[in-house]
Order: structure tokens, then sequence, then C-alpha cells
């Protein structure tokens, strides 16, 4: 007959709980992150955004909703300031490289920003690099005073800016910062969009027009402060909806809730299909998309433009093509890019 093993001793058995214990806690954990990041809810959970190629779609961008806010704002100081496109791809794709697009309050030694941007360097206070806007208007310019830019590496002219450790790091994002700079400075038409259903809360129409004025500056609605409100509320209550007829969860009508921002003049028939036309119709669709981009952090449910319309909800990765309203030369008054039209966005009721 075998001599029976000793039983183990208390503190061997606690040990082995504890063990089992993380081991469980862990599986739980991995278990949880699995179900929010690809279970049926995923897309609701975490709402993300997508640029395709102006070439029908053959290379495409996805991102988060929080990165496309940086990007469009981004885009907009560059377009302020008159920068050109290659600008705006070379300042994308230096952010995408040192922060992700995101605006981080850490980083090597004393950078901070979208930018990664030192105090200690002369690049701003703590306070001022953490504002998007003056960080890359910083970045432009810096960019500017950087002789042939445009026609530089995109590499090398980043790093003229930056003084990076890894001068070379920014190449892999000239793919994806080219597209993100497409869309954003409206030369491709309809191809930023963001799925997520309509926020919470209700949108505040006085936001839009804060957030547009700080990303594009005054001129984004003509006239003076006071002329400038009066006009937009007077046209958020005379406009029509971009979706006639459409109310609001309580019954009021959407055009209460819209924020019309006027593209460039009507021009003339001989100018219709011209290089004015085409000027206009990438000033609304730069314009549109920004407001797409910006949807999640302002509350937005619809934008409109050049006969076509994004809504947060269902058709988050479609703009899809809305009937022609002949009556006020909106958002349904034309087809494409070309031709002049107001953008109507519409906050979440």
């Amino acid at each position: 007959m075998g001599v029976p093993e000793p039983s183990p001793s208390r503190p061997l058995r606690r040990r082995r709980l504890l063990r089992y214990g993380a081991a469980l806690t862990v599986s739980c954990a991995l278990a949880g992150y699995l179900v929010v990041r690809f279970g049926p809810d995923a897309q609701h959970a975490r709402p993300g955004c997508e640029v395709v190629s102006a070439d029908g779609g053959k290379s495409t961008y996805s991102f988060g909703a929080d990165q496309a806010v940086n990007a469009a704002t981004i885009a907009a100081v560059g377009s302020s300031r008159g920068m050109p496109e290659r600008a705006v791809t070379i300042a994308l794709a230096t952010a995408l490289q040192e922060s992700g697009l995101r605006n981080l309050d850490h980083g090597d030694r004393d950078s901070v920003g979208l930018f990664q941007q030192r105090p200690s360097q002369g690049w701003g206070t703590v306070a001022q690099i953490m504002d998007p806007v003056y960080s890359a208007g910083k970045f432009y310019q810096r960019l500017d005073k950087v002789d042939g830019y445009a026609s530089l590496p995109l590499t090398v002219a980043a790093q003229k800016v930056q003084r990076s450790a890894f001068p070379d790091a920014y190449a892999k994002h000239e793919p994806d910062a080219a597209l993100l700079a497409a869309a954003l400075t409206g030369r491709a038409a309809a191809s930023l969009t963001c799925e997520s259903t309509v926020p919470d809360g209700t949108g505040d129409p006085s936001a839009v027009r804060a957030a547009l004025i700080r990303d594009f500056g005054a001129g984004v609605l003509p006239g003076a402060p006071e002329a400038r409100q009066k006009a937009t509320a007077a046209a958020t209550t005379a406009s029509p909806s971009p979706v006639e007829g459409t109310l609001s969860r309580g019954g009021a009508p959407a055009r209460t809730r819209t924020v019309v921002v006027p593209v460039a003049g009507a021009g003339t028939a001989k100018d219709a299909k011209g290089a004015k036309a085409a000027k206009d119709g990438r000033r609304g669709w730069e314009l549109a998309q920004w407001a797409v981009a910006h949807a999640s952090v302002l509350h937005l449910s619809e934008v409109a433009y050049a006969g076509r319309e994004w809504r947060a909800s269902g058709t988050g990765h479609t703009w899809r093509e809305v009937a022609a309203d002949k009556g006020d030369g909106g958002a349904g008054g034309a087809k494409g890019a070309g031709g002049p039209a107001d953008v109507r966005i519409v906050t979440a009721p």
C-alpha cells in the first residue's frame, strides 16, 4: 500500500488560487474586449470614418472620428492661409507620424500636441500648442519658409520643419495623407464619410458657426460679426431643409436646426462649366466634408451639398443623391463637384 502524498501547504494553495484568479481576470477582460471590438454593436461603440480616392475608390483609408476632427481642422487652417493641397498633405502626414492625428498632452521630452511641438524650441506655450488651430498654423508658418517645399520629397519638407530624429518615418504616411488632403481640400467630391448613429444630445447651430469661424476664419460666414449672426439666424429659419419635409423628433421642422454656409456667388451661364464653377464646387466640398468630419463632436445629423446628402444614421458611409430643389439654389441645386450651392449642415434634434 502506497504512502499518500502530503496535501499542499496553505501558502502553496493560496499562490495557486491567486494564479487561477489572475488568469480568469485576464480571460474575462480579453473576452470583453473582443465583444466590444468585433461584436454586433462594435460600429456604434467605435464610430469611424473613411476616405476614398477620386478614381472610384481604388484606395481607401479608415480612421477614427476623433482623428477626423483633427485632420479636418489641419486642412481648414491650411486653406484659410492659402496653402496648396501639397502643403496640407505634408501637414497631415507629419501629424499622422507624430501623434496619429491625436492631440496628445505628452510626448518625448516636452513635446505635446498634434505635431509634437516643443515649447522649449520656440513653438509656443503648452496651452497654445494644445490648440489644434494654433499648432497647425505654426506648422504652416514654418513650412511656408522652406524654399520650394511643394517640389521636395515629403520627408525632406517635413523634416525641415520638424527636425525629427526619424526623418524617414514620414514617408509611410504619404498615401493616406494624400487621400485625406484631396477630400478635405474639396478636390475629391463626396469622398469622406463617417459612420455613426445620431449623437446623443441636441446639436447647437451656434457651436457649428463658432467651429467654422475657428477653423476657416471669419470670412467663412461673410459680414461683420453682428450682421453675420443675424443673417445666419435668418437663414436657419427661412431656408428649407436639405431633405424637404424632414422633422425633428419633437416635430419641429429641420430647417430650425440648419446652418447654411454660403459658397461663392452663382456666376454666369458662361462660366458655369469653367474655372469659377470648379473653384466654387471645390470650396463647397471642402466645407461639406469638414462638417462630416466634425459630426461626432458637433452633434450633426445631416450634411448636404451639390445634390448629395450625408446622414449620420443608417447611411453614414454614403453620400446619396437627393432630388434637386430648384427653388433655392441650395443643397439640391447642382450635382457633382461643379456648380455653386450653399452647404447645409443640420444639427441633431
